[in-house]
């Protein structure tokens, strides 16, 4: 098959409320002919498809999908509307449902019921008419969804209720089909509410960002849907309205409300040159903003993206229960099996008594509570996060954040802002500061590193120098040949300790202010020193106590110099830190305290930090809003530099783990408490689906519900 040929689609269905229907509605889109995959994502209500279209359309999948119960609305439609619950096709089956049981109810006990017609010698009775029609509107809500997972051969919660509705017709119950009819119809009903529920925080997302922007065109001001608006358009953008597109103001001045990407609280100034996202809201001011990124790849789109794909990743808890309900479901219909055959076949007692516990077993044996108790759970805390500008890419790096006993956190751009200002110029061996600075700035105008971008902001306009030989020793600095003299700039491990050690102390002096030293020179002498401050973050200390309430051990990791992570450990109140780390070092470091304290979560800005956040249990990216490499490489971004976001996470990953651990027990536990009480006739089956399904269900999904309500 050519790669050429090969479509992806993604759909979005209504009526995905259940962990385990999604793997119905895989194994039955997957068997079509020309489909290569498919994946559905129970968190988003999404079906994502590759197949040929030459062997099969998109109409055929659709067919397909709507065939077993499920509607679908494309993609191209990114927000599906909310349906009030009492208009739905649903909801009114489940009501005549239960309108016709409650009639065949009342007329079966009150003596106003009547025969009606004789077939085959049988009587059939006014109640037995009405308690059938029951059954037949409330099976109508599922019997797709039992075809499709008889033919998958799947033992899902629509094939077992089916099953035992028509095993209690076979024994004339027909008050308990009819019951079981209605109550399962509701309680899907219910659990599909509850399920939306959970998926509003995306839905919002979703509504965040316009639909159309104005664009200046040849001087005139026009409406455009924004995915026709092009990279470097200029934005319009006027008090209270929402910035349609990222990008970099042009012209204006304003404050932005920015809390849906990045969670900060408090509007943020925005002048020429600085960044603007999509979902924002502008307050004051008028901007204009040149366009950076198209609707599809905006910070906001990509954070839906992510956050939908990270529904996906499945925790440890997750896949635990589902191995579990692979288990566990055959287990119990197996039982069942046995209870209809043994008892009244080979030990001679009542086949009615037996016959209907095994029905109940069959209703029990329904896994839909359990395999929904972890992933519900994981998506409102996922929802939640983005909300307050945490973005983490699965639930296995939720429940790794809950473990972590070591935060370890880097300096520059994490426990500072990382805007290093050149504080200190130290001209030696007779040479003029001017002279130290220009050298210094002509060497590093090559590199990115906060450093040289504070060096060459110190230094103005560099005159345009060739550079011979240039090499960037990270960790350490840089080097090259400058009309004809091969000039240093970097840390003392740059430099032989012969050709500092006269100037020790002056550079003990300004890293004991907490400055970043950096040391100019030859191969054979040192020429200068400059010294670089950064302002600790306001919130880092706070942040740095409340974790340390949280029972963490708190560690700092610097490329700087010993001096100086002394000075910012003991501002912000960290005991232990370690300085003069390469990232190789940091990476060694990681490493060492996983081994002595356990799992490490790793702070850094992303980029820089990398091999250490590749290391770490959990890395976890700091002001990512601005860094795509930050989103896309990180565990877990926090998308503004605010390190109060840091203990919000770990409260938010502990309370989700424990959460699911609630649900995941409370969950077995009534299943195997319901089964126990089923033989000596505890248990009915009315009270199997009441509880079992319908009362588990929604239980798990309201304990989940709490984790959507956790604040920073």
């Amino acid at each position: 098959m050519e790669e050429r040929l090969i479509k992806t689609e993604n759909m979005r269905l209504q009526g995905l409320h259940c962990a385990d229907c999604a793997v119905t509605i895989e194994n039955t889109v997957a068997k079509m002919n020309g489909v290569q995959t498919a994946s559905a994502n129970f968190g988003a209500g999404k079906l994502k498809v590759s197949y040929d279209p030459v062997k099969v359309t998109y109409p055929d999948l659709v067919a397909c999908v709507e065939s077993i119960g499920y509607r679908v609305q494309s993609e191209a439609h990114q927000v599906v509307a909310k349906r009030a619950i009492w208009v739905s096709q649903a909801f009114v089956l489940t009501c005549l449902a239960g309108l016709f049981l409650g009639a065949g109810f009342l007329t079966s006990f009150t003596g106003m019921d009547i025969s009606v017609i004789n077939i085959l010698t049988r009587q059939i009775f006014v109640s037995t008419l009405l308690l059938a029609t029951a059954v037949a509107f409330g099976l109508y809500n599922f019997s797709k969804e039992a075809w499709a997972s008889i033919k998958a051969f799947r033992l899902n919660m629509d094939f077992l209720m089916t099953l035992a509705i028509l095993g209690a017709i076979f024994i004339e119950e027909y008050i308990e089909a009819a019951s079981l009819a209605f109550l399962f119809s509701l309680a899907e009903l219910l659990e599909g509410y509850a399920v939306e529920k959970v998926r509003n925080s995306l839905r919002e997302l979703m509504t965040l960002a316009p639909d159309t922007a104005t664009i200046k065109r040849n001087a005139k001001e026009i409406d455009l849907p924004v995915a026709q608006v092009s990279v470097g358009e200029t934005l319009l953008v006027r008090p209270g309205e929402k910035i349609a597109l990222d990008g970099r103001v042009l012209r204006g001045i304003s404050s932005v409300d920015q809390a849906p990407i990045t969670g900060e609280s408090v509007p943020v100034s925005k002048e020429t040159d600085d960044d603007v996202y999509a979902g924002s809201i502008n307050n004051e001011g008028y901007l204009e903003v040149e366009v950076l990124r198209n609707s599809e790849n905006t910070v906001l789109a990509r954070i839906i993206h992510l956050v939908e794909e990270a529904e996906t990743q499945k925790a440890k808890s997750e896949r635990f229960v589902e191995k579990f309900a692979r288990i566990y479901t055959p287990t119990i219909v197996a039982l069942a099996c046995a209870v209809a055959v043994i008892p009244p076949f080979l030990l001679g007692l009542g086949f009615h008594v037996w016959f209907l516990k095994a029905l109940t077993l069959l209703v029990i044996a329904c896994p839909c509570a359990l395999v929904i108790s972890t992933p519900v759970s994981v998506v409102s805390a996922i929802t939640n996060a983005s909300r307050n500008g945490v973005l983490i890419k699965g639930g296995i790096y939720l429940e790794a954040m809950a473990l972590v006993k070591v935060v370890a956190l880097d300096k520059t751009g994490t426990l500072t802002c990382g805007k290093l200002a050149v504080s200190d110029i130290v001209p030696l061996n007779g040479r003029a500061g001017a002279e130290v600075l220009a050298i210094a700035a002509t060497l590093e105008q090559q590199s990115n590193h906060p450093i040289a971008k504070a060096i060459q902001s110190k230094a103005g306009q560099i005159p345009t120098i060739e550079i011979r030989e240039f090499q960037d020793r990270p960790g350490k600095g840089v080097t090259g040949i400058l009309d004809g003299t091969r000039y240093y700039t970097g840390t003392q491990s740059l430099f032989t300790k012969e050709l500092y050690r006269d100037h020790l102390s002056t550079m003990q002096a300004l890293q004991a202010q907490g400055k970043t030293t950096m040391l100019v020179g030859t191969e054979t002498e040192i020429i200068g020193l400059i010294g670089l401050s950064d302002q600790i973050r306001p919130q880092a200390k706070s942040a740095i106590d409340h974790l340390k309430r949280l029972g963490k051990k708190v560690v700092l990791l610097t490329g700087d110099n010993e001096q100086t992570a002394r000075s910012i450990a003991a501002a912000v109140g960290i005991e232990h830190y370690y300085a003069n780390l390469l990232p190789t070092d940091k990476v060694k470091r990681v490493h060492e305290l996983s081994h002595e304290f356990g799992d490490v979560a790793m702070i850094g800005d992303g980029i820089n930090d990398a091999p250490a956040l590749a290391a770490a249990t959990v890395g976890v990216a700091m002001a990512a809003a601005g860094s795509d490499t930050a989103i896309e490489t990180a565990d877990i971004a926090l998308m503004s530099d605010d390190l109060t976001k840091l203990p919000y996470l770990l409260t938010l990953s502990q309370k989700a783990r424990s959460v699911i651990r609630q649900n995941t027990v409370a969950a077995i536990a009534l299943k195997f408490t319901l089964a126990v009480g089923v033989f000596p006739g505890f248990v009915s089956l009315v009270v199997a689906v009441l509880v079992g399904d319908m009362g588990a269900s929604l239980a798990v999904i309201g304990n989940a519900l709490r984790l959507a309500r956790t604040k920073k």
